[in-house]
């Protein structure tokens, strides 16, 4: 989800926060600017066929992609989520931490564990990811662009058609000035100054937070869209990809969705032999719906019933996550909230980034942990069976015996970028709004796990600083100290081991989470082409981060959402020639 951008665990550590503040500070009157987002109910009311563009997944791709297409074709979105508009927990940066940790079904984030054991999150709302991310903005490394086979010059004109609409300049908090200058302490050098580019050294980003703390998503990109030819419903879950296989080649016409209130519609493609269903639904949702419609390792359909359109081994395969680390940096002087700002990119293939203020609450530690929380009966580390009263209360008082200062200060995190460990995605059941199983195998190759010591090493020395100590006010602390708070926070299922403070192996598998940055499942050459175009299928497209082999930049949805308008322009222009230009 640009995530996301980051800070899963907040969700674990922080008091009762499930109540929304009131409706009235989410952004009033979004009908009038976006007059083409229905719900999905509504489809009765309208033409339900004849789209040149079926695109099933309203997120960070798909709007910007269905904004693009609607200037020449007829195009229909299908979101199974709501909108953020008038949500404030998604709107306001201050309530980043509120929306993950809702577990309930109508909740904007909708959490998964993998079976690793690591916590997780998809967006499940109008603008995905980029409506439950930590909002940090740059670009992909140009070695990315390069490797993806992307026209330069078009991708250089689609990202400041994002950047023009959502992105801004941070305000710049003095909690990430003095981790910037605890970077550039430890070796992190030169400073690049704000900028989107991808430089190695430490820099500081775009946001898609404003100056006020407003969250600006995906969804906004769509008021660049033509309302006339753009049709956008929400709560359309959609359940399957309908194919005609009478011919030589199974080919898309349409889509099965259910609306809010549960009742089945279809919606049909145009008679253009150039128009097509574009799944973007994510690294999650992508593959797990080509399997429920048919497309996948055929003994794995079978074992669902699903009727084998085609048989694609590689469908679900190949998936990754960009393993996180974190430091918890304790702090005496309260710090303002801010998100991610600030990053240090390293050679050693490693990013730094920070993030504070989210635990400042009384009752921070000390009220409940969210979805881990032991007074609600999920304690983490563990079995269910055994989570006896004794067990809890235990729990409670590990939890109390943390300094509160540990949750007042903020969090250095350590990402491993481009990981050679991969997993894979497969079906627990046929129900699309359910969570298939999903492994990543973190540090399983050691290549990642040399990469996540290192970066360790590196957080800890900008921890140590006097730029960071001067900043807290709290005395320079030993690593093992450091570490040891971390792995008492408990913030994923995984069993902790007794010397995971003294060896960094060891905290580097304990402590694993999530900075959301999950991809593939769906790779060009064995899913898709280099087009995008599913293989062996006609009028079937993948346009979002499944296709991905490696995370782009140091966070993702920069180019994601760069990734929706690039092929929405070049498939104007490949199917109108110069007529596609807009």
């Amino acid at each position: 989800m640009a995530s996301i951008g980051a800070l899963k665990f907040f969700l674990y550590l922080l008091p009762c926060l499930l109540n929304y503040l009131p409706h009235s500070q989410g952004k009033q009157n979004w009908n009038g600017e976006y007059p083409f987002i229905r719900r999905g109910s509504s489809l009765g009311r309208l033409d339900n066929g004849g789209y040149d563009y079926i695109i099933v997944g309203g997120g960070t791709a798909g709007c910007p992609l269905a904004a693009t297409l609607s200037k020449k074709f007829k195009v229909l979105v299908l979101e199974r989520g709501g909108v953020p508009f008038n949500n404030p927990n998604v709107t306001f940066l201050r309530n980043f931490h509120i929306t993950l940790a809702d577990t309930s079904p109508t909740s904007a984030s909708q959490y998964f564990i993998s079976t690793d054991g690591v916590l997780n999150a998809r967006g499940r709302v109008l603008g995905g990811g980029s409506s439950i991310n930590a909002g940090f903005y740059t670009r992909a490394n140009p070695r990315f662009i390069r490797k993806v086979g992307w026209d330069t010059k078009l991708v250089n004109e689609s990202y400041p058609w994002v950047e023009k609409q959502v992105v801004h300049r941070p305000k710049f908090s003095h909690w990430q000035r003095a981790v910037r200058d605890g970077l550039l302490d430890a070796g992190v050098s030169p400073f690049n100054g704000f900028t989107y580019d991808h430089k190695y050294g430490t820099k500081v980003g775009g946001t898609i937070f404003d100056r006020f703390g407003r969250r600006h998503t995906a969804a906004e990109l769509l008021a660049s869209g033509n309302p006339k030819k753009l049709t956008v419903l929400v709560h359309a879950t959609v359940q399957k990809i309908v194919f005609d296989t009478t011919g030589k080649k199974p080919k898309a016409i349409g889509v099965i969705f259910k609306d809010e209130n549960g009742k089945q519609h279809q919606a049909f493609l145009g008679t253009g032999r150039k128009s097509e269903v574009i799944v973007s639904s994510g690294a999650i949702g992508t593959p797990q719906l080509l399997l429920l419609s048919g497309i996948g390792p055929r003994e794995e359909l079978q074992k669902f019933n699903i009727p084998v359109v085609l048989h694609n081994e590689f469908v679900g395969k190949g998936m990754a996550d960009n393993p996180m680390n974190t430091i918890f940096v304790p702090s005496k002087r309260p710090v303002q909230q801010s998100l991610i700002e600030t990053v240090g990119i390293t050679n050693l293939g490693v990013y730094i980034e920070t993030s504070c203020g989210f635990g400042q609450s009384k009752d921070s530690i000390h009220c409940h942990h969210g979805i881990l929380s032991a007074e609600i009966g999920q304690l983490s580390t563990i079995p269910p069976k055994q989570r006896s009263r004794e067990a809890v209360e235990a729990f409670v008082k590990s939890k109390k015996d943390i300094p509160i200062e540990a949750f007042r200060g903020g969090f250095i995190l350590s990402k491993v970028a481009s990981p050679w460990s991969t997993g894979e995605l497969m079906l627990i059941n046929t129900n699309v709004e359910e969570n298939p199983a999903v492994t990543f195998n973190y540090f399983s190759h050691p290549h990642d796990l040399n990469r996540c010591v290192e970066g360790i090493r590196l957080a800890i020395k900008v921890v140590q600083s006097q730029h960071v100590t001067n900043y807290t006010m709290c005395d320079r602390q030993s690593a093992e100290k450091m570490l040891n708070i971390s792995v008492q926070a408990n913030i994923n299922l995984i069993p902790k081991h007794p010397n995971d403070t003294k060896s960094l192996e060891q905290f580097c598998r304990d402590s694993v989470i999530t900075i959301w940055h999950y991809h593939g499942g769906c790779h060009v050459g064995k899913v898709v082409n280099s087009e995008y175009k599913v293989l062996g299928v006609d009028r079937l497209r993948v346009v979002d981060g499944s296709t991905f082999s490696e995370s782009p930049g140091t966070n993702p949805q920069a180019t994601v959402m760069m990734m929706g308008r690039y092929m929405g322009l070049k498939i104007l222009r490949d199917r109108l020639g110069k007529l596609g230009d807009i």
